[in-house]
C-alpha cells in the first residue's frame, strides 16, 4: 500500500510501503496483543503473584495489577503526544515501543510471589505502570502518522489498519493460546504457559525499532512554526480551542473501549460465568480476532466513501440495541457457539464503528496539535474504562449474581457514544492543515 501526505509547506512526501505501515500499526498490536493476553490469563496470572484462599479474590487482584497500568496512561499521552508534535512522529514512536518491551519484559520473566514474595508484586506493578506511560504516548503519534501520510481520498482506509492490528494480535493471541493449551495442557498453561504468550510478543519488538527508525517524518519543529511550543503550551492549546471537541471524542472511544473490554473478558465470562471448559474458553480470541481484522477495513472504506459521522453512529446504535437480547441468548443457551457467535457480532460492529473514530478525531484538529490531542483523549478515556471495564462487569456479576451485567454496561455506554457521535463534526475531505475544527 503506498500513501503520500497530503501538501504541507516545507513537509517531507513519505511513500510507505506494506512493511512501513506494518511497523507504524506494531505498537497498537502489542498493546491489544497484552491487553488480550492479560485478559485470558488474568487468573493464573493472579494466582502467581496474588495468591489468596479465595480464587475470585486473585483474580479481582489480578484484574486490579491490569487496571494499574492505566493510571500511567494520561501521563503518557501528554509527554509523549506533545513530544511528537514538537519532536516529530517518528522518535516518539521509537521511545513508546522500546518502553512496551521493557513493561512486557518485567511481567513474563518476574519470579511468582511464592520465590520472591512482596518483591515480585513490586516489579510487575513497575512494569504496567512503564508499559502504561508507553501505551499512553503510542496511539496519538502513530496514528497522526498514519493520517498524514495516506492520500485524501484513502484516509479512512489507510488508518484503520490501527484497528485491524489489533484485530491481527487478538486473532494471534488465541490461536497461540490455543495451540500452546493443547501442547502443554491447562495445569502447565496455568503455571508457566502463560508467561511464553508474553515473550512471544517481545519477540517482534527488535523487528519494529528497525523499521521504525527508517521511517520518513511527517511533521516536526524544523517544518511547523507551531510545533515548536512546549508541552504545556500545547495542551493549553488544545483545551482553549478544541475542548468540546475533546469532550465528545471522550465518549465516543469510552463506547469504544468498554466494548473492547467486554469482548476481551468473554474468555473469563465463558469459563468463570458460563462454566464452558479451559479448551473452549481459550478459542474465544480467536472470533473476536477474526472480527476485528475484517471489519476495520470495511468500517475505514465506508468512511472513505459515505464519511465518517455515519460510520460512527450506526454501528454503535445497533450495539446498543442488540446488546441485551445477545448475552440474554448466551445465558440461556450457553455453548462455545454461542459465545463465540456474539462476540463476533459485538467485534465487528465495534470495529467498524472504531475506523470511523480512529481517522474521523485526528482530522478534527490542526497538525500542531494532532498527536497530543488524539494521545491525551484516548489515554484518558481507555485509562478511566479500559482498565476497570473487566473488574467492574466481574464485580457486577459477584455482587448481583446476574450475568447479564456486562450487557446492561455495554449497552449505557453505547448509548451516550452514539449521542456523542452525532454531535461530532464530519471531517472527510477535510484540508489536514485547516485549524480547527467545523
Amino acid at each position: 500500500m503506498d500513501a503520500r501526505t497530503a501538501p504541507h509547506p516545507g513537509a517531507h512526501h513519505p511513500t510507505l510501503d506494506r512493511k512501513s505501515v506494518g511497523a507504524v500499526v506494531l505498537g497498537n498490536a502489542l498493546e491489544f496483543y497484552d491487553f488480550t493476553v492479560y485478559a485470558f490469563f488474568a487468573k493464573p496470572i493472579g494466582e502467581a503473584f496474588f495468591p489468596a484462599n479465595d480464587p475470585t479474590h486473585s483474580l479481582l487482584a489480578s484484574l486490579a495489577l491490569f487496571g494499574i497500568g492505566y493510571v500511567m496512561r494520561p501521563i503518557g499521552g501528554v509527554l509523549i503526544g506533545a513530544f511528537a508534535d514538537r519532536a516529530g512522529r517518528k522518535p516518539a514512536m521509537l521511545i513508546t515501543i522500546a518502553l512496551m518491551a521493557v513493561g512486557m519484559l518485567m511481567l513474563a520473566a518476574c519470579p511468582a510471589y511464592a520465590t520472591i514474595g512482596g518483591w515480585a508484586q513490586v516489579i510487575v506493578i513497575a512494569g504496567r505502570l512503564v508499559q502504561g506511560l508507553a501505551l499512553g504516548g503510542e496511539v496519538g503519534p502513530s496514528t497522526a502518522f498514519l493520517l498524514e501520510a495516506a492520500p485524501p481520498e484513502k484516509r479512512g482506509f489507510v488508518t484503520s489498519w490501527q484497528i485491524a492490528s489489533q484485530g491481527c494480535a487478538a486473532l494471534f493471541a488465541g490461536i497461540f493460546a490455543t495451540a500452546l493449551a493443547f501442547v502443554l495442557g491447562d495445569q502447565a498453561m496455568a503455571q508457566w504457559g502463560w508467561r511464553l504468550m508474553f515473550a512471544l510478543g517481545l519477540c517482534v519488538v527488535p523487528v519494529g525499532l528497525v523499521i521504525r527508525s527508517h521511517l520518513p517524518e511527517t511533521a516536526g519543529a524544523e517544518e511547523d512554526p507551531d510545533a515548536a511550543a512546549s508541552t504545556l503550551a500545547v495542551v493549553g492549546r488544545l483545551l482553549r480551542e478544541h475542548g468540546r471537541l475533546l469532550g465528545l471524542t471522550f465518549l465516543v472511544i469510552a463506547a469504544s473501549t468498554v466494548s473492547n473490554a467486554v469482548g476481551t473478558n468473554m474468555p473469563v465470562f465463558a469459563g468463570a460465568t458460563l462454566g464452558l471448559s479451559e479448551t473452549a474458553a481459550t478459542a474465544v480470541p480467536i472470533a473476536l480476532g477474526l472480527a476485528s481484522v475484517i471489519f476495520p477495513l470495511l468500517g475505514g472504506w465506508l468512511a472513505d466513501r459515505v464519511g465518517r459521522r455515519p460510520v460512527m453512529i450506526w454501528p454503535r446504535a445497533l450495539i446498543l440495541i442488540l446488546a441485551v437480547p445477545a448475552f440474554a441468548w448466551v445465558v440461556q443457551a450457553p455453548s462455545a457457539a454461542s459465545v463465540y457467535a456474539v462476540t463476533f457480532l459485538l467485534s465487528a460492529l465495534s470495529s467498524i464503528n472504531a475506523a470511523a473514530v480512529i481517522v474521523g478525531i485526528p482530522e478534527a484538529l490542526p497538525r500542531a496539535v494532532r498527536s497530543a490531542g488524539l494521545s491525551i483523549v484516548y489515554a484518558v478515556s481507555v485509562s478511566v474504562f479500559g482498565g476497570s471495564t473487566n473488574y467492574v462487569v466481574n464485580w457486577l456479576i459477584a455482587t448481583t449474581g446476574d450475568r447479564l451485567a456486562p450487557a446492561y454496561y455495554l449497552a449505557a455506554f453505547s448509548l451516550v457514544g452514539t449521542v456523542a457521535a452525532f454531535l461530532l463534526p464530519e471531517t472527510r475531505g477535510r484540508d489536514l492543515d485547516a485549524d480547527a475544527e467545523a
